[in-house]
C-alpha cells in the first residue's frame, strides 16, 4: 500500500476555507521541523486547484534568497514578462505582491530567516505590499502563506508591536504532533498497530509524520526495533542519523549541549540537582544555567518546567523536563552510540541504543496514556469524561503519580501508575495506595468524590487483570486505550 495523508482533518478544512475565499489572505502556518507543513499545505491546495509559488528561504543572505527565488521561479514556470525576476529584496516584495495578484497562492517555507539581520529589511518592503494587498482585497484573487518552524522568531516577525508585520496576518494555524489515532490509522495500513510497536515509534518520533515516512520508505517501519534502529540512524544513508544536527543543534550551535542531556538522561530533574552538574562537569557554564534554561524554554520550547501541583507560578520546586520526544530519544540513546561506530562494533552500540530506549519507553507510557485521555475525552471515547488532568504531582513525601484524571462533572477521579511490564502492576499496587492516600490527605477536597486507581502498562494478560480487581485496581492497556480507534 502506498503512502497516504493522515489525519490533518481540522487543519485541512482550516486551510481549505483561506483558499476557498478566492480574495487576498495572509496566513501564518507554524510547527516543528518535519511536522507535515509543506504536505499539508501541499494536500490544500491540489484539492483547491489553485497555482502555486513555493519556495524555502534558504538560511544565507540577500544574494542567496534571491537565487533560489529565481530558481523558483523557472522551476514554477512563472512568466517573466508578467512576473520579472527580483534583483533586491524590494523587489522580492513586489515579486510577492505580483504573483498574489496573478492569482498565485505564494508559500514562503522557513520564514523565520527573515528574522536574521542581514535580511530582516524584507519585512518593511513586505509590509508595503501586504498592505497595498490588503487594500485590494476583494480584487486580489491570490495570498500569501508564511511557513516557520521556530514559533518565537515568527512571533517576532510577526506579532511584536514594533514589527513592520505587525497585524497583518488574516489567519493562523499552529500545526502539532498528529494525534495517537492518525498513528494507529498508519501504522495499521503499513506494520501493525501493536501497543509494543505503538509505544516503541511513539517514544522515538511522537506525532512526527516524516520520521514514520521515512521508515516506510526504507522499508523497516514493520521490521523489528533492532533492524529499524540500525536502519533509520546507524548505517551511512540512514536519513535520521543527522536529524538531530539539521534541527536543533544548528539553531543552539552547541551552547546548550550540558544542560539539554543532563535533563534528557535526568526527566524530573530540580534546579539545583542541574546547578551542581554543571558546575562539576563545565564550570564556566555554571553562571548561565539561567539563561540557558530561559532560552531552551520560550524561544526553543525544548524543554518545560512543572510545578508542584496546585502551587502558584512563582513557586519553587519546579522540575525540568524534555518536551519533544525525539530529541529525548536522540540525547539519552542514540547519539553517544552513533558517534561511536566508527570504532565500536555496530552489534553492541545496537544493544546499547535499544537497551537505553527501552528505559526511555518507562516514561514515554506514561506520557502517551496521559495525552490518550485528553485524546479519548475530546472525542467522546471510552467511560471517562476528562475535565483536568494533573501532571506531576510530587510532594515531600516523594508521593509520584503518572496519572492524575478528573471529570468534575461525574465527580470521579483516577489515579494510574504506569509501567512498561505489566507484571511490575500487582507488586506495585500498595506503593501506589500510599501515594493515593497521602495525595488525598493532602487535598481534601476530593472527599467523597468516586476513587478509582488503574494499572496501566502495554498490554495486561488476563491473569494480571483478575491479580488487580482483587485489590481494588482497576487494569487498563494501551490495547483497551485504542481498540475503538479506526
Amino acid at each position: 500500500m502506498s503512502w497516504g495523508f493522515y489525519g490533518r482533518h481540522d487543519e485541512l478544512r482550516q486551510l481549505g476555507e483561506i483558499l476557498g475565499r478566492s480574495r487576498w489572505f495572509f496566513a501564518k502556518l507554524t510547527g516543528r521541523r518535519r511536522i507535515g507543513k509543506t504536505t499539508l499545505i501541499q494536500q490544500a491546495l491540489q484539492a483547491a486547484g489553485r497555482s502555486v509559488f513555493y519556495i524555502q528561504i534558504p538560511d544565507s543572505g540577500p544574494a542567496g534568497v534571491l537565487s533560489a527565488v529565481a530558481d523558483a521561479l523557472h522551476t514554477f514556470q512563472v512568466d517573466p514578462a508578467i512576473v520579472p525576476r527580483p534583483t533586491s529584496l524590494r523587489e522580492l516584495a513586489s515579486t510577492i505582491g505580483r504573483l498574489a495578484r496573478a492569482g498565485y497562492v505564494v508559500a514562503l517555507d522557513e520564514f523565520q530567516y527573515f528574522n536574521r539581520e542581514r535580511l530582516r529589511e524584507f519585512c518593511s518592503h513586505l509590509q508595503e505590499a501586504v498592505d497595498a494587498l490588503s487594500a485590494d482585497a476583494h480584487a486580489v484573487p491570490g495570498g500569501l502563506l508564511v511557513l516557520g518552524s521556530i514559533q518565537t522568531e515568527i512571533t517576532a516577525l510577526l506579532e511584536d508591536r514594533g514589527a513592520p508585520l505587525y497585524n497583518r496576518t488574516t489567519d493562523e494555524i499552529r500545526l502539532g504532533h498528529l494525534d495517537v489515532e492518525s498513528l494507529v490509522a498508519l501504522l495499521r495500513a503499513h506494520a501493525d498497530a501493536t501497543p509494543e510497536r505503538l509505544l516503541f515509534l511513539w517514544n522515538l518520533f511522537e506525532g512526527v509524520p516524516k520520521f514514520y515516512r521515512d521508515c516506510y520508505e526504507q522499508g523497516v517501519l514493520a521490521t523489528d526495533r533492532r533492524a529499524l534502529i540500525e536502519r533509520a540512524f546507524f548505517l551511512g544513508s540512514s536519513p535520521l542519523r543527522t536529524e538531530a544536527d539539521n534541527w536543533f543543534l544548528k539553531e543552539l550551535h552547541g551552547r546548550y549541549d550540558v544542560v539539554l542531556k543532563y535533563i534528557a538522561r535526568n526527566s524530573g530533574c530540580s534546579h539545583g540537582d542541574l546547578i551542581a552538574h554543571v558546575r562539576e562537569v563545565s564550570p564556566e557554564t555554571g553562571e548561565q544555567v539561567g539563561g540557558y534554561l530561559k532560552v531552551l524554554s520560550d524561544r526553543f520550547q525544548l524543554i518545560e518546567r512543572r510545578q508542584p501541583i496546585f502551587a502558584k507560578p512563582t513557586a519553587r520546586g519546579g522540575r525540568y523536563y524534555i518536551t519533544d520526544n525525539f530529541l529525548r530519544a536522540w540525547l539519552t540513546a542514540l547519539a553517544s552510540p552513533i558517534s561511536a561506530i566508527s570504532f565500536v562494533p555496530a552489534a553492541r552500540l545496537l544493544d546499547q541504543a535499544d537497551e537505553k530506549l527501552a528505559e526511555v519507553e518507562g516514561y514515554a507510557l506514561e506520557k502517551l496514556v496521559g495525552v490518550l485521555y485528553e485524546e479519548r475525552s475530546r472525542k467522546g471515547r471510552g467511560d471517562f469524561a476528562l475535565s483536568a488532568r494533573i501532571q506531576g504531582f510530587w510532594d515531600r513525601s516523594d508521593t509520584e503519580l503518572d496519572l492524575v484524571a478528573i471529570d468534575e462533572v461525574g465527580r470521579r477521579i483516577r489515579f494510574g501508575s504506569c509501567k512498561r511490564s505489566a507484571d511490575r502492576l500487582v507488586p506495585g499496587a500498595r506503593i501506589q495506595d500510599g501515594h493515593v492516600a497521602r495525595f488525598l490527605a493532602v487535598h481534601p477536597k476530593y472527599a467523597g468524590w468516586t476513587i478509582e486507581k488503574v494499572g496501566i502498562a502495554p498490554t495486561i494478560p488476563t491473569g494480571v487483570r483478575s491479580a488487580l480487581a482483587a485489590v481494588g485496581h482497576l487494569a487498563e492497556g494501551l490495547d483497551d486505550l485504542i481498540a475503538d480507534f479506526t
